[in-house]
């Protein structure tokens, strides 16, 4: 097999050839077919996260088809399509699995930061979190849809059922969840970068009845707010966003500093909170919900080889949408 490998934080990406990795008990081999870029990835790559497992393969945004079983997999076959997402791996046994609240989970493994990822020619996968797809829709779209569309979801589902929500950084995470909240009949606000006006014109294609930039108020108090963009700064700016009573949620696994800001941006019973990883359950629930809701996933393709540019591009912001990797 062949992997763009993390040998040393802050460092680019090495092009290696890997011996073939043999699945465990309750584990699967998957032949990449492509791997979505995530911002989380960047978060990895730059030391950001604490902990990592260096050298690492990076990328939890799998699609691809099982080629070899491990003992005890009942449920998985060789030749079906699966997603493997930033969840790769749960103890079973601490409160939070017990409860079913597993994204929780006291001793997890994260794919692309703990255990080996999807920028590679094939991966090993723990069988609980490889996601069955069917055979509707190509991988490349698919792709961006196990971590950005995901968490998303999960986001989208904490922020509760307001009508109007707004989205603070229009990537790849927030053009999927605007097409959700369209099929959900609710109405989209994005929120971009100040000046970015490709962007909000991108927001308003795909279904934002408005958009503008972070740094201004919507034309009237929104139910909720998703935050994925990495700024801290952008919380007090969503806290004066919402109504009396709304919700503000941070989607992003690492943020810069949240400033100082005024209790009256939070009283009114305005609540502020996070979102971690993921359930098997949102997993299931979302994927199988994704032939109904028509998404139309903005991919811009790079070869596995071109894994560094891809993550310099999604740093710099030179494409819409998100980045695929294909082997």
């Amino acid at each position: 097999m062949h992997a763009m490998v993390l040998k040393h934080l802050r460092a680019p990406l090495e092009w290696s050839e890997l011996p073939d990795r043999v699945p465990g008990p309750g584990e699967v081999r998957v032949k990449v077919a492509a791997c979505g870029v995530c911002r989380t990835d960047l978060h990895v790559v730059d030391g950001e996260l604490p902990h990592p497992k260096v050298p690492i393969i990076p990328g939890h945004e799998i699609v691809g088809r099982i080629d070899a079983v491990g003992s005890g997999v009942v449920d998985l076959r060789v030749g079906e399509r699966v997603g493997v997402p930033w969840l790769g791996h749960t103890c079973r046994t601490c409160l939070y699995c017990r409860e079913h609240r597993e994204n929780l989970c006291d001793d997890p493994l994260f794919t692309g930061y703990t255990r080996d990822g999807g920028f590679a020619t094939s991966i090993t996968a723990d069988a609980r979190f490889a996601f069955p797809l069917g055979e509707s829709g190509e991988a490349v779209d698919l792709a961006p849809l196990l971590c950005a569309g995901l968490i998303g979801w999960r986001s989208l589902a904490i922020a509760g059922a307001g009508k109007r929500v707004g989205l603070y950084g229009f990537g790849a995470a927030a053009h999927i969840v605007a097409q959700v909240m369209r099929y959900q009949g609710r109405s989209t606000y994005a929120f971009t970068r100040p000046g970015d006006l490709a962007t909000q014109t991108f927001a308003r294609n795909i279904g934002a009845i408005w958009a503008g930039g972070s740094d201004t108020m919507p034309p009237e108090p929104l139910d909720a707010a998703i935050i994925f963009a990495t700024v801290g700064d952008l919380i007090p700016l969503a806290l004066r966003a919402v109504r009396k009573g709304g919700r503000v949620v941070c989607a992003g696994i690492h943020m810069s500093d949240v400033p100082r800001f005024p209790y009256r941006d939070l009283w009114e019973e305005r609540q502020l909170v996070s979102v971690a990883n993921l359930t098997r359950q949102d997993g299931l629930d979302f994927l199988s919900l994704v032939p109904r809701m028509g998404i139309d996933v903005k991919t811009t393709r790079y070869p596995l080889m071109q894994a560094n540019q891809a993550l310099s591009d999604l740093r710099a912001g030179r494409f819409e949408g998100a980045a695929v990797l294909v082997p």
